[in-house]
């Protein structure tokens, strides 16, 4: 009798169905874990295995320690195919960890000293139970064993499995590289419109995807909607699922001997592809092997960021891609980890563009066909032919390269992202690349792999033929000099004195050096109507509106209200011709000057659509994210211009929302640089900031006997961004709902620490850019730091609003005694 009931009981047991995704009563097989149970790195009791063997949950090898995952298993390679990791960001723990499955979950001992921390994310309800599916799928179940209270399935990481769910919450992320499962560079989501879109993990736009599949080819809609051909359609849940027949389920073969398990995994290299799994079983044999059904992008050098700065991607026909550096440009030496992607450096830093007029003589130029570069040229010229393009291109000290095609020269500037060759025939579009004469363009030889491989030409100049035809030349006009030598010697000598009076009465060698226009005053008079139509009015003086010239162009006349006496003439004139050298399409333009006894005149380009505090603060024009991304990054490239890039470096220290106006095509220009030296001594601390701009003042602004450095600006800067982000001041006491919300950058931390930066939106804002928010946020909170070693710089602050550049958590940035 006892041996019919244990019978029954075996009989029972193993006609029990195993859990799904949303399973009721799991089987009692090798694959249930009853509480209790434990795992650790080494052992015997290393992972959980699921029925049929082909996967296992626990510790595998990461690094110089273990890490905790999800693995499919493949007996004839003795390899793992990790399929998902737990907090995959964690460092590795150590060989004498532990791994337990208590009532309150998975819990996880680094080391017998550590406190346990429970490595899934679940509900309060208590766990009684858990399971490795067949499926890959690992759950953890409540008391009566009928609802799943956690599972891996709902967490992807890099791969969805055959039956596993992909909703427009999850994406994908690639890892770091094949033996490191933390976070890499490329993510993948579905759009509400379902298919598939991979971007570069830095940016999250639309224009930035490198990649958007229809999701037939990968994964199929769950629903009464149109069913994927040759695909099982599952009608309970809402989401997108990896479908196939006899997909991931066990007991299900191709053949008789053959079971196969599908993945979609987004590789390492952001590329989206389809494997199969196929397990041999013959003769009480264990064999496996991997299959590659189908991959999203044929040429891996479509994916945006797989190779770094200044450095460009070229494939063979087999759709290996490599990464080189361009001609005139080396691998960075600053990196630091092997698995970024590799930037490239210039070999010669600086040269003398700027001050030699003939620039003929300084660059070479690579042509390259077919290729691409992502980023949007600074300027777009019609020229006839490719000849005008690349004179274009030689005379612009800032363009470091141009694509001519279809009769048009994109002009690009440092760094150039995301350069590939292209191997379609059907585009015609040659880049031209400029490299200073002095460096020695170095090639890289053939090899194997790159048969196939566009290989750029290099043009270089015939130097014998040019030193001949300027050695002829310096030999005829040295003898023409030396037949009017004498006269010249004694002809200088009577005139030299007589220049030197005349240049210091009419000032010539000032005008002549700042290339300005000298105007009297009774000329501005008349041109501003008696100064009658004022503009603006700043910490300086007043700005007048008026006309020039015959065809009436519309200048901005600023009269300054501080008095310089004759010994700070000399010095007026110098900072003058300072700033007249400043050329950026983001820096108003100085046009010419007025001096006369006491009174000091600037005459500017008019800038017609106002200022940036008019656009923020009083109009009513809806602002897009991408429109308050590109006015922050043309205040910054103003800033690094004046910072790092002009002849004469300028401290603006006045930087705020009224000295930042706005150009055609919503373009922001700041105004007002250089007038900090303009002041008399000891002038300078009390004048700024008296028109109301003192909270946008650094608080080293505060210390009279402190040094005021760039990082001022940043301070100034970051204050301006928190207000483009919030359209709202700095300091507000009405129209707040608590007393948080008077100093706007301690409200953003809190608001940014609790996770709660809506509140920082107005309720009108529709279609918010949570992403470039949430960049746009951290850069702006580094930016307003007390201290002024922990602002960056503005060359990283640029960097980082474009995604360029990882952002670490920022500190509070109250304000702490030193």
């Amino acid at each position: 009798m006892a041996t019919i009931l244990v019978l029954l009981l075996l009989l029972f047991l193993f006609t029990l169905t195993e859990p799904s995704t949303r399973a009721t009563t799991p089987k009692y097989n090798s694959s249930i874990i009853p509480l209790g149970s434990w795992l650790s790195p080494e052992g015997e009791h290393t992972s959980w295995p699921s029925s049929s063997g082909h996967f296992a949950f626990g510790f595998y090898p990461h690094g110089n320690g273990f890490a905790v995952g999800i693995w499919l298993v493949n007996p004839s390679e003795n390899t793992t195919t990790v399929v998902w990791t737990a907090n995959r960001d964690a460092p590795a723990v150590s060989s004498k960890s532990m791994l337990n499955l208590t009532k309150q979950g998975l819990l996880l001992q680094n080391g017998k000293e550590d406190s346990p921390i429970n490595i899934v994310s679940r509900d309060t309800e208590l766990v009684y139970m858990a399971s490795m599916l067949n499926s890959g799928n690992f759950v953890l179940y409540n008391e009566d064993s009928s609802v799943v209270v956690w599972q891996s399935f709902d967490q992807p990481t890099d791969t969805i499995l055959g039956g596993q769910n992909l909703t427009e919450d999850d994406s994908l992320i690639s890892s770091m590289s094949k033996s490191d499962h933390s976070r890499g560079r490329f993510y993948l989501k579905v759009k509400s419109d379902g298919n598939l879109v991979a971007y570069h993990y830095s940016f999250a736009s639309d224009e930035d995807a490198y990649g958007e599949w229809n999701q037939q080819s990968f994964l199929c809609k769950i629903g009464r909607g149109p069913v994927c051909q040759n695909y099982r359609v599952y009608a309970r849940c809402k989401g997108y699922r990896l479908c196939f027949n006899n997909s991931n389920k066990p007991g299900k073969k191709l053949h008789e001997n053959i079971t196969s398990i599908y993945r979609a995994t987004l590789d390492v290299d952001g590329n989206l592809r389809l494997y199969e799994h196929q397990f041999h079983f013959e003769q009480g044999t264990n064999s496996s092997r991997v299959v590659m059904l189908k991959q999203a992008l044929n040429d891996t050098c479509l994916v945006k960021g797989f190779c770094g700065l200044n450095s460009y991607c070229s494939s063979n026909m087999s759709g290996d891609a490599a990464c080189k550096c361009y001609p005139g440009f080396i691998p960075s030496k600053a990196k630091s980890n092997p698995n970024m992607p590799m930037d490239c450096v210039q070999m010669l830093s600086k040269d003398d563009c700027e001050i030699n007029k003939d620039r003929t003589l300084l660059y070479n130029f690579t042509h390259f066909k077919n290729m691409y570069w992502g980023d949007i040229p600074y300027s777009v010229i019609p020229v006839p032919k490719m000849e005008t393009c690349e004179k274009a291109c030689q005379q612009d000290c800032v363009c470091v390269g141009a694509i001519y095609t279809n009769g048009s020269c994109n002009k690009y500037r440092l760094p150039l992202i995301y350069g590939r060759v292209q191997n379609d025939s059907s585009i015609v579009s040659v880049a031209l690349l400029k490299i200073p004469s002095s460096t020695i363009a170095i090639i890289s030889p053939t090899t194997s792999n790159d048969t196939n491989v566009p290989k750029p030409k290099v043009v270089v100049d015939n130097k014998r033929s040019l030193i001949m035809i300027l050695s002829f030349t310096l030999g005829v006009c040295s003898l023409i000099c030396l037949a009017f030598a004498l006269s010249i010697f004694f002809t200088y000598r009577r005139q030299v004195n007589r220049y030197a009076k005349l240049s210091e009465s009419e000032k010539l060698d000032f005008t002549e050096e700042c290339s300005l226009r000298s105007f009297s005053f009774e000329e501005l008079a008349k041109s501003t109507g008696g100064f009658s139509e004022e503009i603006g009015r700043g910490s300086f003086g007043a700005v007048y509106k008026g006309k020039i010239g015959n065809n009436n162009r519309s200048i901005a006349v600023k009269k300054l209200e501080e008095k310089i006496d004759d010994e700070g003439e000399r010095e007026f004139q110098a900072e003058i011709t300072a700033i007249a050298r400043t050329h950026h399409r983001n820096l108003v333009k100085l046009i010419g000057f007025c001096i006369e006894g006491s009174k000091r005149l600037l005459v500017y380009e008019f800038v017609s659509k106002g200022s940036l505090e008019n656009l923020l603060f009083e109009g009513e024009t809806s602002i897009s994210w991408k429109e308050k991304m590109k006015l922050a990054l043309d205040v910054a490239r103003g800033l690094l211009y004046l910072h790092e890039e002009c002849e004469v470096k300028i401290i603006h220290c006045n930087i705020n929302p009224r000295n930042i106006l706005m150009g055609e095509a919503w373009t922001a220009k700041i105004s007002d640089f250089g007038f900090a030296r303009l002041l008399k001594r000891g002038h300078s601390r009390t004048k700024i900031g008296d028109d109301g701009t003192t909270r946008y003042l650094a608080p080293e602004w505060q210390k009279e006997d402190a040094s005021v450095s760039v990082k001022a600006d940043i301070y100034s800067f970051g204050v301006v961004l928190l207000e483009i982000i919030c359209r709202r001041k700095s300091i507000e006491m009405y129209n707040i709902s608590s007393a948080d919300e008077i100093l706007l950058s301690n409200w953003v931390y809190q608001c940014f620490t609790s996770g709660q930066l809506n509140k920082l939106m107005k309720h009108d804002e529709k279609d918010v850019d949570w992403k470039i928010l949430e960049r746009m946020v951290k850069v702006g909170l580094w930016c307003v730091q007390d201290h002024q070693s922990l602002r960056p710089t503005m060359k990283n602050v640029i960097l980082m609003l474009e995604g360029l550049k990882d952002i670490p958590v920022p500190p509070s940035p109250v304000r702490l005694v030193e």
